[in-house]
């Protein structure tokens, strides 16, 4: 069942003073990929500036801009619409022999090494082990998602942005972000090439057409075992029709909804709100 969803992410910062100048990026535009269709999208930037256009190395959309008026305030407003629709049937994938050839290893080194968020871990080598004994690649994949849930407590504020994947295992709580972070960790060392993806999930299963629905962004993983398989290690939800995507990379370094340099007083304030709408 597909659906159509509206997204309104406003992202604020309000500085101690006059800032000069700031160079920034924003991967807040939905892409048009397998199982989602971009229909709109727009961004509005306070102070009003023109943003550069460009596809980064991982296929995410990227608006780059930079602001060289003094400002107190950032306001970046990303809207979009999107149709989504439900999650392929898991297919059998191939054997971990097609998996561990070279040519794999070749093609998707950088989705199997330790990262700056996924350090390699001595201590998954054993789960791994466990998870690659007596099952497909597939399996092994969607086991290290459900075994990350039941590993670590979703709690809000345990974890910050820059909570590695070994602190929050080792803290056994955490939010989305760590949660995936944690899986990427588990299925590199089962020797399944992962990636981060990042985007939002609609909280309601049965949501009303037309109503405004709090939200947050939100993060997942795809594991490739002879084509990309998505799981939500967070909520174990089915990704399909609530999952808008927005990003992928190796980890949430390389998909930040916003990021940038600027000169100036630290910023005092930040705000960022996200809306959902189911529309259809």
């Amino acid at each position: 069942m597909s659906w159509r969803i509206a997204i309104r992410h406003r992202t604020g910062y309000r500085y101690g003073g006059p800032v000069q100048a700031s160079y920034n990026e924003a991967r807040l535009t939905p892409p048009t990929v397998d199982g989602q269709r971009l229909l709109q999208a727009a961004l509005n930037i306070t102070p009003e500036t023109t943003p550069l256009r460009y596809t980064d190395y991982w296929g995410t959309t990227v608006d780059a801009f930079d602001i060289h008026v003094p400002h107190t305030e950032l306001v970046v407003l990303a809207t979009s619409t999107v149709e989504t629709s439900a999650g392929r049937p898991v297919a059998s994938g191939i054997s971990w022999a097609e998996l561990d050839g070279r040519t794999v290893r070749q093609r998707f080194g950088e989705l199997l090494g330790a990262t700056r968020y996924v350090p390699a871990e001595p201590e998954l080598a054993e789960v791994a082990r466990s998870l690659r004994g007596g099952s497909t690649p597939v399996e092994a994949g969607l086991h290290a998602a459900a075994w990350t849930h039941e590993a670590l407590r979703y709690e809000p504020g345990a974890t910050h942005v820059h909570t590695s994947s070994a602190e929050a295992r080792a803290a056994g709580k955490g939010v989305c972000q760590d949660f995936a972070h944690v899986t990427l960790g588990l299925m590199r060392a089962t020797g399944l090439p992962a990636r981060y993806v990042s985007g939002y999930l609609h909280p309601d299963a049965d949501a009303a057409i037309g109503v405004a629905t709090p939200g947050e962004s939100h993060a997942w993983v795809e594991f490739w075992a002879g084509e990309w398989f998505a799981v939500d290690p967070t909520s174990l939800a089915k990704v399909g029709s609530r999952h808008v995507l927005l990003a992928r990379g190796r980890d949430y370094a390389d998909v930040r909804p916003l990021s940038g340099v600027y000169s100036g007083p630290a910023a005092e304030q930040i705000g960022v709100t996200v809306e959902i709408t189911r529309l259809g």
